[in-house]
């Protein structure tokens, strides 16, 4: 049977799957984007891909690099558009304090998790977070699948 694709919630615009597996999450927070127009149309079009992202801090701002968000034809006829742009992260002073207090801790960084709709405003979470070393992925994928069949075994047995 094919691996069934999960289905995202109506206002996530894109998720980086790859950084839970990667990274023990600490703490989030909620950012907001400073977009170009045809951007915002690409993502209502869901046409952003957060694999490569990462966030660099400069001169005490936030900004989210290798964020692909693929040009609609119809509406970026008129000015040239850059796919991989640098953003500019939207945070509070205090936000901005603490997640640059966690990237000075040895082995810590900055990952975008997800990409989503607040009413009609687009908002990244970004989060502090530790790499996993590869006994810990392993061991994490290996709970995952007993999870998973431990649904399977209760659901067969109360079928």
């Amino acid at each position: 049977m094919g691996a069934k694709k999960k289905k995202l919630p109506d206002n996530t615009i894109a998720q980086n799957r790859k950084a839970r597996h990667d990274y023990h999450i600490e703490s989030d927070f909620e950012a907001g984007l400073v977009l170009q127009g045809w951007e915002v149309k690409a993502m209502r079009a869901q046409k952003a891909n957060l694999t490569d992202a990462y966030i660099i801090l400069q001169n005490g701002e936030a900004f989210l690099h290798g964020c692909h968000v693929s040009p609609l034809i119809t509406t970026s006829t008129h000015i040239v558009a850059e796919p991989t742009r640098n953003r500019k992260l939207l945070l509070h002073d205090a936000e901005l304090r603490k997640i640059i207090d966690a990237q000075q801790k040895d082995g810590y960084t900055i990952v975008p998790l997800a990409l989503y709709w607040v009413r009609n405003l687009v908002k990244l979470k970004i989060a502090t977070a530790k790499g996993k070393k590869l006994h810990d992925k392993r061991a994490s994928e290996k709970a995952k699948q007993w999870n998973i069949e431990k649904q399977r075994v209760m659901k067969n047995n109360f079928n």
